[in-house]
């Protein structure tokens, strides 16, 4: 039944998934291009869940830094819970993909099961935490190109490549990064497409030629202690690393670009989960094998475990391959925060004209907008404080989806599912557990900024967002909801 008028202007109101499917085709300002098949969907998903987590966050919560103590080896169980979180929200995902191949990924999602107000603050969330991912993965690249400089014997000034905090003025290789990688993601998601399966195709050599050969490098003793803090550290570790297992949620953004996104989203979002975990596994025994977990370098963990045993040049090679293997996981990102931010313009709750899209089908005003706000933390936040600040947005996402899934299961069972989540609604209710705990582990100026950016995004939804909905019967936009 029609909703009614009373309904329609409710904060609660709900986008018909019929209407959705319909908003593709009558959006003014273009629509998106569809060229992604499964494997570049996959690269895509293992584009943005695998780098700066093996890279950068591996090093920095094995080694601990001036705030947390090292987990040391214990790393690798950090990793795991946090995959464990990762795969019930991966599920949730997957069904959703499967039945919503639309942009916008959570914001989508939350706007369908559970109404226009969670939908508008999750996507204001992911707005805050992709462009945040991207400054954080900028950093960790930066921190690679710093040691390839040394070992070649050019060493930068530290107020150009570190944060007022830790000591410089502004990060500008990270700056320079992020623009960079703005700027490949404006030519356009087929120009994108390949470059990321090419990428990733390099990071997966990559990272099985650092396991291959570390492997003969591995001392036992290394490994003892194994929990040299006891497992308080490991849960906030767990915490940190998270940023390090999802990337599928921002690749999921990019469903509406899929030449069959229905059948092939949910196939991507599994398969890149399963890649990724397999490698962080072996790829965390390796570096605590092969160096003591206090002097691992935080921010280039492989490349001084090598540097430790004398293969300088191997760790050159690391640093040199690093950087192109982790800009995938930007790309990635950025390509989420865009296509968030043109679904919620779509739908009405920003400005249409955020929403415009060139001849190639690509926004490139939001893209160009969110690539230099990812610069402008990059270069002058340190890497904690940003991964953090990234961790306790998507977590909230993952929550949204998890409760979503459970309901829209049962209030719209008659909608067409390519993809069924097993064991509902335990597995996504342990991923809503799941989530909660590892939320709770991070540090309490994180909650303030997030809390910050939210009470934000209050005030332009109740000024704008509300008013100018596609839902709303008084908006000079409106649009006839459809029947349900």
């Amino acid at each position: 039944m029609p909703m009614s008028t009373r309904d329609q202007r409710s904060i609660w109101r709900r986008m018909p998934v019929e209407q959705m499917e319909d908003e593709e085709e009558r959006n003014a300002g273009g629509k998106l291009a569809k060229s992604l098949g499964l494997w570049q969907l996959t690269a895509i998903g293992v584009g943005g869940i695998i780098g700066v987590g093996i890279f950068s966050l591996a090093g920095l919560v094995a080694a601990g830094d001036a705030d947390n103590e090292g987990v040391g080896p214990a790393v690798l169980i950090a990793f795991l819970i946090a995959g464990l979180a990762s795969a019930a929200a991966a599920l949730s995902y997957a069904e959703f993909a499967g039945m919503i191949p639309r942009a916008g990924s959570a914001y989508t999602y939350g706007y369908v099961a559970l109404g226009e107000i969670i939908g508008w603050f999750i996507g204001w969330d992911l707005l805050l935490e992709y462009i945040a991912i991207v400054a954080v993965v900028a950093i960790g690249i930066s921190g690679y190109l710093g040691e390839l400089l040394d070992n070649l014997g050019i060493t930068l000034p530290t107020s150009l490549t570190a944060s007022a905090e830790e000591g410089g003025v502004v990060n500008v290789p990270a700056v320079l990064i992020c623009l960079l990688v703005t700027f490949i993601l404006s030519r356009g998601t087929r120009t994108f497409g390949r470059f990321e399966l090419v990428a990733v195709g390099i990071k997966i050599l990559l990272i099985l030629g650092i396991i291959g050969l570390g492997v003969f490098y591995i001392e036992a003793g290394n490994y003892d202690p194994f929990l040299p803090s006891g497992f308080g550290p490991v849960l906030t570790g767990a915490a940190t690393v998270f940023f390090a297992v999802f990337g599928y949620d921002a690749m999921s953004t990019a469903a509406e670009e899929a030449e069959d996104g229905k059948k092939h989203m949910p196939k991507a979002i599994i398969l890149s989960l399963v890649i990724a975990m397999l490698l962080y596994v072996a790829a965390t025994l390796v570096l605590t094998g092969m160096q003591d977990y206090r002097d691992i370098d935080p921010t280039a963990g492989f490349a001084s475990a090598f540097e430790s045993v004398g293969l300088s040049v191997i760790a050159s090679i690391i640093s040199v391959f690093a950087v192109l293997s982790i800009l995938t996981v930007m790309l990635t990102f950025l390509l989420g925060v865009t296509r968030v931010w043109f679904s919620m313009s779509r739908d009405g709750l920003l400005p249409p004209w955020f929403a415009k899209v060139d001849r190639s089908g690509t926004p490139q005003r939001v893209t160009w907008i969110a690539g230099v706000g990812s610069a402008v933390l990059a270069g002058v936040f340190p890497i904690r404080a940003v991964a953090d600040l990234t961790n306790i947005g998507i977590l909230s996402a993952f929550i949204v989806v998890c409760v979503a899934v459970i309901l829209f299961r049962y209030t719209r069972p008659e909608t067409p599912r390519s993809f069924r989540l097993p064991l509902m609604p335990f597995v996504p209710a342990f991923g809503v557990l799941a989530s909660l705990f590892l939320i709770w582990q991070l540090p309490w100026e994180t909650w303030a900024r997030f809390g910050v950016w939210l009470l934000i995004g209050f005030v332009i939804y109740f000024a704008y967002g509300r008013k100018h909905s596609l839902l709303d019967p008084d908006s000079p936009n409106h649009r006839r909801p459809v029947e349900r």
